[in-house]
């Protein structure tokens, strides 16, 4: 579990540094020598033509530090996205196995609990950490030491949910991310105001290219935030309802291939049932 948790940390980190330099590439390489292009191309038409309008350039959008850093976040969430992702449809393929190869009319009596938990207890350690073999390894030694059908629902219920609150956890710092996402994006829209107000005694004069420059930016920071805040709660939301059909689907699992077929020998002797 712990090897799990460091794994899961370096990747965050690589693909935090992975994304900051493709996105920086592509800005650097692409997008803002375009936009500067497109720029001075509607900057002379406009001198040279006054009722000339500008049309909106994909470049300029996106040319600002504010949409660079939506895009480098957005990229690094859906790493991070696609990981759990894996994970999760990883552990499904083991709903499609008879772990406890219980057949039908078999009974699970306390007693063979430990011989049904040793196929559970072989497999490789990737596949024993998942949610399915936990929830049953856990049901079989509470039947096991409690000889009670109710422990063992009880048991399975709080693994799942227990399961479930991890995965909730772990989503945190997606949550934060789609967060901060908008929040930059203001932050570009509050930059870009205040830059067209210092910039509005140009405008009194006639000159009012600095300023529509300026709420461009303002405009343009906000729209690409929104936008990438959408899609990303879109794939998050995909992504939880995955997980917690998983969850679901174990709780099913367990209760139709081990909890039904589980019987509690009766204590009392013929004798006692004659009188």
């Amino acid at each position: 579990m712990r090897q799990g948790l460091l794994n899961g940390a370096l990747f965050q980190v690589a693909a935090l540094i992975t994304s900051v330099i493709i996105v920086h590439m592509a800005y650097v390489a692409v997008i803002r020598p375009n936009a500067e292009i497109v720029s001075q191309q509607q900057e002379y038409l406009q001198q040279t033509d006054p009722e000339y309008t500008p049309e909106r350039s994909f470049y300029v959008v996106l040319r600002d530090f504010e949409q660079e850093t939506c895009i480098i976040l957005f990229l690094w969430a859906t790493a991070i996205i696609g990981l759990k992702a894996k994970q999760t449809l990883g552990d499904r393929k083991l709903l499609d196995r008879n772990l406890l190869q219980v057949t039908e009319g078999t009974s699970i009596l306390p007693q063979d609990a430990r011989n049904f938990a040793r196929p559970l207890q072989a497999l490789s350690d990737d596949e024993r950490v998942t949610l399915l073999p936990r929830a049953l390894i856990a049901g079989l030694h509470r039947f096991q030491s409690t000889q009670s059908i109710q422990d063992v629902s009880t048991t399975v219920k709080d693994v799942c949910e227990s399961e479930a609150d991890r995965m909730e956890t772990e989503l945190a710092i997606v949550r934060y991310i789609a967060w901060a996402i908008p929040s930059i994006g203001f932050l570009g829209t509050v930059r870009g105001i205040g830059t067209a107000l210092g910039q509005a005694y140009q405008a009194v004069n006639g000159d009012i290219v600095g300023v529509t420059v300026s709420l461009g930016v303002a405009f343009n920071s906000t729209f690409v935030a929104l936008v990438v805040s959408i899609i990303l709660m879109f794939v998050l939301h995909q992504l939880q309802l995955v997980q917690d059909r998983l969850v679901l689907d174990c709780q099913t699992y367990c209760d139709e291939r081990m909890i039904r077929h589980l019987r509690v020998p009766s204590t009392k002797t013929d004798n006692e049932l004659i009188a």
